[in-house]
């Protein structure tokens, strides 16, 4: 094979021949990532991208100086979620462990498929979930896998569970006699819409069930709509509870919940993909309580475990469901007699080996460092709170539960019906003159401001300077 035409660097040589140039190509690519984020804070939290290049594929390798330019151009325009001003999303700055895992796995580059084709990954995945899935109290048979995103997640969940309680996994859904629903809170992450449409029950086969002044789920209303749903010839199935909405940061009675699930013969899961890692602390895990009833869990390490992405994670009470009620096997694919190919029991094939990020991190922090970061975020959260509290033309969506804070200003000097817009100004003003980035999500209707309080390195003068710039806002 003629390789003439190739840069000296388009592959690392496995005897080790161009190993110099290698080096120095990574090491000029390490030095500038290393610059930039040593220099987060005094770069935009979310800088305005005014330039992209050219598109057109080259004819010709280009050379290291202009792949270096184009990391550069990436770099400078990028998210920047490690700026203490970055406040708008559940998106943090990654461990350093974390990157780490990534660079090693970008490396060997293995396929998440099957034990043959990771053998080490393959391995230490369902060891590290059968952990996870233990700290969340689901028992001796629980276990789980890590997928790419929580709307992956959601969807397998859903997916073991139409199977399992439909047992439709060979037959799908036309031989029944009733429509299938599920019930889930209208504060719910819109993944659980999307996972009905694909598994057949149709968006409005995820029924929608109020919530109360405090964003969480109306047990009354859900029982109503479970009598509802009955009455109209449907077949109820599953309950989604939500443990952290992604625009309040709310929790859902889980409790009441899991109760209402088992009366019902539901399947019980519980999205808590940002909310799950109040587990790791003993001072705050009492608000999930009653996850450990849940039939299955989503949790995302990515968010406030401050992983890579991606690295989200689905948890079954009953592992045994995914081989009994989901998996298809791969005949091309050699198997272990005490371990499977989870490309087999997982919605997706290839897959990234996000395990080893995860468990560096878990090692390189531990429970202790993150008890301590949920803590710090329990302080900021507390201090933005009393600062909102504190100005009668501020208002909270619902008090907060975890370290997600959803306020807008409600200015009385001004029509009720410019309160959108004066909020949409507010959010552009801090970011250009606080330099601070707070989303604009809407919700009842409205448009409000988030704050998710997650950089371990945001304190309460950054907090103290975006109020400083509210009172000068509201001033004008």
């Amino acid at each position: 094979m003629s390789l003439s035409t190739l840069p000296a660097t388009a592959f690392i040589h496995p005897l080790g021949h161009n190993r110099e140039a290698v080096a120095a190509l990574l090491q000029a690519a390490t030095d500038r990532i290393l610059a930039h984020l040593t220099q987060a804070a005094q770069q935009s939290p979310l800088p305005p991208v005014d330039a992209l290049p050219a598109i057109a594929l080259p004819e010709l390798p280009a050379d290291a100086t202009t792949l270096l330019a184009t990391i550069d151009q990436a770099l400078t325009m990028a998210m920047n979620p490690a700026h203490p001003g970055y406040l708008g999303h559940m998106d943090p700055l990654p461990t350093t462990a974390s990157i780490l895992g990534d660079f090693v796995v970008a490396a060997l580059n293995n396929n998440m498929l099957s034990v043959e084709m990771s053998p080490y990954f393959s391995r230490l995945e369902p060891l590290l979930m059968r952990e996870i899935a233990h700290l969340f109290g689901l028992g001796d048979r629980a276990g789980g896998l890590l997928v790419s995103g929580g709307s992956l997640a959601n969807l397998q969940a859903l997916a073991v569970a139409r199977n399992v309680k439909l047992r439709c996994a060979q037959t799908g859904l036309s031989p029944l006699e009733k429509p299938p629903v599920l019930f889930v809170s209208e504060a719910a992450h819109t993944s659980i819409q999307k996972a009905a449409m694909l598994l057949g029950l149709g968006t409005d086969g995820a029924i929608a069930i109020p919530t109360n002044r405090n964003s969480q789920m109306d047990v009354g209303a859900l029982k109503a709509a479970i009598a509802q749903a009955q009455e109209a010839g449907q077949q109820p199935f599953a309950l989604v509870a939500t443990a952290g909405t992604t625009v309040t940061g709310n929790i859902d009675p889980l409790v009441e919940l899991g109760a209402i699930a088992q009366q019902h013969n539901l399947w019980f899961h519980v999205d808590a993909a940002y909310g799950g890692a109040l587990m790791f602390s003993e001072a705050h895990r009492d608000r999930l309580r009653g996850i450990e009833q849940a039939d299955s869990v989503t949790f995302n390490p990515q968010k406030w475990l401050y992983v890579t992405k991606t690295c989200a994670s689905v948890l079954f009470r009953d592992l045994g469901h995914l081989q009994r009620d989901f998996q298809v096997s791969a005949p091309y694919m050699n198997t272990e007699d005490d371990w499977v190919n989870l490309g087999e029991i997982s919605v997706q094939g290839t897959r990234h080996a996000d395990v080893l990020k995860l468990w560096l991190s878990l090692q390189h922090l531990g429970r202790q460092g993150y008890r301590d970061l949920i803590a710090a975020s329990e302080t900021l959260t507390q201090a933005f709170v009393t600062a909102i509290q504190a100005r009668p033309f501020l208002e909270l969506a619902s008090q907060p539960e975890m370290n997600l804070v959803c306020f807008r200003g409600c200015p009385d000097w001004l029509p009720a019906d410019q309160w959108d817009a004066w909020n949409a100004d507010l959010q552009q003003y801090l970011l250009r003159e606080a330099n601070a980035f707070l989303s604009l999500p809407r919700y009842r209707g409205q448009n409000w401001l988030k704050v998710v309080l997650l950089n371990p390195y945001t304190t309460k003068e950054d907090v103290g300077r975006i109020f400083g710039a509210i009172d000068f806002f509201s001033r004008d």
